[in-house]
């Protein structure tokens, strides 16, 4: 399925690109603006964008480390801060 009319990027190329970034480095926080470059394009309109967010959310690739979890909660713990 076509995600991406602008650029004309697949669900299947999302996953892919997701799986290879994950390969590469465990450890990576894999973001939308990283996927548009391991494919070698840019976000045009954005209005393909909460349909991203979803092909991406849905791949099981896209887990954040388990040292990266929780940290917000971690580092600002007994301080306070403007937020």
């Amino acid at each position: 399925m076509i995600v991406c009319h602008c650029t004309n990027i697949s669900d299947h190329e999302i996953r892919s690109a997701i799986d290879w970034m994950r390969a590469a480095d465990p450890d990576t926080i894999i973001t939308p603006g990283k996927v548009y470059r391991a494919l070698g394009k840019k976000a045009d309109c954005g209005g393909c964008l909460p349909l991203f967010m979803a092909t991406m959310a849905a791949s099981s690739s896209l887990e954040v480390p388990s040292e990266l979890c929780g940290l917000r909660r971690r580092t600002t713990k007994g301080r306070r801060h403007e937020g």
